[in-house]
């Protein structure tokens, strides 16, 4: 959490959505997804970010490569783009623009 620890240095307030460092390293096995999902509609983890957004300024998307993609954004960074857009809220990504089938969308955000 090295970059939220450089944020908060910096006089900014920073929320890391739950259980991000455990998603960080999951092994997209089969069983991990499932129990990702899971704790996803058990805690109703897509409702508390979508509030947690609201709430704030802006949403700084961490899009480090993952699954050989320079610059990744996966679907639950996607969608929060979308909540902060939606909301009038500023989207920051910490690397550019990956190339990927929904580089469009997240130009016209």
């Amino acid at each position: 959490m090295l970059i939220k620890e450089e944020l908060t240095k910096l006089g900014h307030f920073v929320i890391v959505p739950r259980h991000t460092e455990e998603y960080a390293t999951l092994n997209t096995s089969d069983h991990m997804h499932n129990e990702s999902v899971k704790n996803k509609i058990n805690h109703d983890l897509i409702r508390q970010y979508f509030n947690e957004i609201e709430k704030n300024d802006a949403v700084l998307v961490v899009n480090d490569s993952l699954k050989n993609i320079p610059n990744y954004i996966g679907g639950n960074s996607f969608l929060e783009m979308g909540f902060a857009h939606v909301l009038n809220k500023k989207v920051y990504l910490l690397n550019p623009i990956p190339e990927m089938s929904y580089s469009d969308e997240i130009i016209a955000m």
